[in-house]
C-alpha cells in the first residue's frame, strides 16, 4: 500500500498543477476584417509594377539647393538621431529576453566563523571557521515557448521602431522640401510687391504733378501715398515670415539660425515629373508607419501567448558545485571537500492567478489596440493618397485659371496706365487695376506653392522619402 501511495502522491500533485494552470478563455477578441480598395479614386495611371514612392528621395527632387540642406537635416536632426536611440534601445531588450531562456550561472565564494551553544564549555565547542566557493546554476526549461515568444516580441518591436525612424524621415524630408517652397514663395512675393511699391511711386509722383496742373485733386495723391504705405508694411511683415521660415528650416537641420541658402528666382520653373500612382496593396510594404503598426500587432499576439503560458508549469533545474573548507579546534587540520548538487522542480501558480489573468487580459486588449491601430492606420494612409491625388487636379485647374486672370490683369494695367495718362479713366480705375493686379500675382505664387507642397505630400503619402537614408543597424535576435 505503502508503495502505491509512493507512486500515487507525484501523480495527484502534476494533476493538480494541470489543472491550476488552465488559461481562462478571453472575453473579446476581433478578427483581422478591413481590406483595402482595388484601387484609389480618380487615379488614372495606378500600376502595380512602378510607383513614385519608390524613388530616391534625391531622384525626386531636382532643386541642388533643397537636396543639400535634406542631406543635411538626415545627418544632424536630433530628433532623429533620439529616434536611432530608441531602436538601439529596442535591439538591446532582443538581447535581454535572449538571456532569460539561457541557463544563469553564478560563481561565488563566502567564509565567517560560527559557534553555537553558548553555555557550553569552551573546550567543548570551539568557534568553527569556514569557506566555500564554487558555482551555481539554475535554468529555466522554456518547453511553453513562453521565453522565446517573449524575445520574438522584442524583436518585432525592434523592426517597428525601425520602421518608425524611417516614418519620421519621410516626414522630415518632406516637412523640409516644403519649407522650403514656402521660403521661395515668401521671396517671390516680397519682390512682387517691391516692384508695386515702385510702380506706386511712380504713379503718385505722376499724379501730384496732375494735382500742380488741377488736373486731379489732393484726394487722388492721398489714395496712392496710403496704398504706398500699406504696402510697405507688408512687406515688412513678409520679411519677418521670411525670417521665422529660414529658421524652422535650420531647426530642422539642426542648427542655429543662419541664412538659408537657395534659388527663388528659379520658383517659377519647379515642377515634378509625373507621378505614378500605385495599387492600395502597395502600400503595405512601402509606407512605414504601416509597416509599424503590422509588426506591433504580431508582437502584440505573441504577448498574448507569453501571458497564457504562464498559467503553464514551468520546469527548472538547479544544480550547484564547488570545494567547502572549515576548521576547528577538534581537528588537527584544515578540512576541505566538494560539493555538487543538481535538481529539478515543476511549478504552478496558484494564489496569484488573479494577477496572471489580469496580465492575461490586458495582453489580449492590447492585441486588439494594436489591430484596431493598424486598421487606422490603413484608412489614414488611403485618404491621405486620395486627397492628394483629387487636389493635385484641382490645383493645376485653378492654375491655369489664375495664370490667364494675371495675363488680363498685367494687359488691363497696361491699358489702365495709358488712359489715365491721357485723362481717359479715373485715378481710381488705374489704382484698383493696380492692386487686383498685385493680388492676382500675390494668389499665383500661392498656388504655384500649394502645388509643389501637394506633389511632395503625395509622394510621402504613397511612401516615399526613406529610400536611400544610410542605415546601420545589426540586430541582436
Amino acid at each position: 500500500m505503502l508503495t502505491k501511495m509512493r507512486w500515487f502522491s507525484p501523480t495527484i500533485l502534476t494533476s493538480i498543477l494541470l489543472l491550476q494552470a488552465c488559461a481562462p478563455s478571453l472575453p473579446t477578441t476581433k478578427n483581422n476584417s478591413l481590406p483595402l480598395p482595388p484601387s484609389f479614386p480618380d487615379a488614372n495611371d495606378a500600376s502595380k509594377e512602378a510607383t513614385t514612392a519608390e524613388f530616391k528621395w534625391n531622384d525626386f527632387f531636382h532643386d541642388e539647393k533643397l537636396t543639400s540642406l535634406i542631406e543635411s537635416a538626415l545627418k544632424n536632426n536630433q530628433e532623429l538621431h533620439l529616434m536611432e536611440q530608441e531602436v538601439l534601445i529596442a535591439n538591446n531588450e532582443i538581447m535581454s529576453r535572449q538571456g532569460e531562456y539561457l541557463p544563469k550561472f553564478k560563481i561565488g565564494a563566502s567564509g565567517g566563523i560560527e559557534k553555537i551553544e553558548r553555555f557550553s564549555s569552551e573546550e567543548a565547542n570551539s568557534p568553527t571557521k569556514f569557506g566555500n566557493a564554487g558555482f551555481s546554476m539554475n535554468w529555466e526549461i522554456d518547453i511553453w515557448k513562453k521565453l522565446r515568444n517573449a524575445s520574438k516580441s522584442a524583436y518585432l518591436s525592434y523592426l517597428g521602431t525601425i520602421e518608425a525612424r524611417r516614418f519620421m524621415v519621410t516626414n522630415l524630408v518632406a516637412e523640409i522640401a516644403n519649407t522650403y517652397y514656402e521660403l521661395l514663395a515668401l521671396d517671390n512675393q516680397l519682390n512682387i510687391v517691391d516692384s508695386y511699391i515702385e510702380v506706386l511711386s511712380q504713379i503718385r509722383d505722376m499724379v501730384t504733378l496732375q494735382q500742380s496742373a488741377a488736373r486731379v485733386t489732393s484726394l487722388a495723391v492721398r489714395r496712392f501715398e496710403a496704398e504706398v504705405f500699406k504696402n510697405k508694411s507688408r512687406k515688412y511683415s513678409l520679411e519677418q515670415q521670411i525670417i521665422i521660415t529660414q529658421n524652422k528650416i535650420n531647426t530642422l537641420l539642426g542648427r542655429f539660425p543662419q541664412q538659408v541658402k537657395r534659388e527663388s528666382l528659379t520658383f517659377a520653373e519647379q515642377k515634378f515629373d509625373k507621378m505614378h500612382i500605385s495599387v492600395p496593396s502597395k502600400l503595405l510594404e512601402m509606407r512605414p508607419d504601416i509597416k509599424k503598426a503590422s509588426y506591433d500587432l504580431e508582437a502584440a499576439k505573441l504577448n498574448v501567448d507569453v501571458a497564457r503560458a504562464r498559467f503553464y508549469p514551468s520546469l527548472s533545474i538547479d544544480g550547484a558545485a564547488g570545494y567547502e573548507n572549515f576548521n576547528s579546534k577538534h581537528f588537527d587540520n584544515p578540512v576541505t571537500t566538494s560539493f555538487y548538487g543538481v535538481a529539478a522542480g515543476l511549478s504552478a501558480p496558484i494564489l496569484n492567478r488573479k494577477a496572471i489573468k489580469a496580465d492575461y487580459f490586458s495582453a489580449n486588449n492590447k492585441q486588439i489596440q494594436a489591430l484596431y491601430n493598424y486598421e487606422l492606420t490603413l484608412i489614414k494612409a488611403f485618404t491621405e493618397v486620395t486627397n492628394q491625388i483629387k487636389k493635385i487636379e484641382n490645383l493645376n485647374k485653378i492654375y491655369d485659371l489664375k495664370v490667364k486672370q494675371v495675363t488680363a490683369l498685367t494687359d488691363a494695367i497696361n491699358v489702365s496706365n495709358t488712359l489715365f495718362r491721357a485723362a481717359r479713366v479715373d485715378y481710381i480705375e488705374a489704382l484698383f487695376t493696380q492692386r487686383d493686379a498685385l493680388e492676382a500675382q500675390i494668389e499665383l505664387i500661392d498656388i504655384k506653392k500649394e502645388q509643389l507642397t501637394a506633389s511632395v505630400d503625395l509622394y510621402r503619402a504613397l511612401g516615399g522619402g526613406w529610400r536611400g537614408l544610410e542605415e546601420k543597424f545589426e540586430s541582436n535576435y
